[in-house]
């Protein structure tokens, strides 16, 4: 797995290059002016470089202090299988054990087969103790 050429940046990328590789990834779109609102809510995120072009993603969402979220994990489809979902996680689970309270909740969603990539990071399936769930706005 050659991983040379790419570099992690704790930046997250704009708003143009989140819609697109949300797209390209296969995770839910979202508008734009969602988007841009939902943006403002990162505490960290990273992006993963190569040559100058964005090609994969990471952010935690939350309060800070109670609640964190991991989210938006997204690497475009010709770069995956090269570790770099690998890299996108430990440096935000670097930032959560240098940043979040011992007391903190930190969950994700996990679409499978990507629940075997969170595992490699300490993270549990919550049931059934608990679910996740969702609700979808009805317009």
């Amino acid at each position: 797995m050659d991983t040379s050429g790419y570099h992690v940046e704790d930046r997250f990328p704009p708003l143009d290059d989140y819609l697109h590789l949300r797209q390209a990834s296969g995770l839910t779109p979202f508008s734009a002016e969602a988007a841009a609102i939902g943006l403002k809510g990162t505490l960290f995120g990273v992006r993963v470089v190569q040559d100058d072009c964005i090609v994969g993603m990471g952010r935690i969402i939350g309060d800070g202090g109670c609640f964190f979220q991991v989210t938006d994990i997204a690497v475009l489809p010709e770069h995956q299988g090269k570790g770099l979902g690998k890299r996108i996680m430990a440096a935000l689970v670097a930032y959560l054990r240098d940043n979040a309270p011992a007391t903190a909740y930190v969950s994700l969603i996990a679409d499978v087969p990507a629940n075997r990539l969170y595992a490699q990071f300490g993270f549990e399936e919550t049931a059934p103790r608990s679910v996740g769930m969702a609700m979808k706005i009805a317009r």
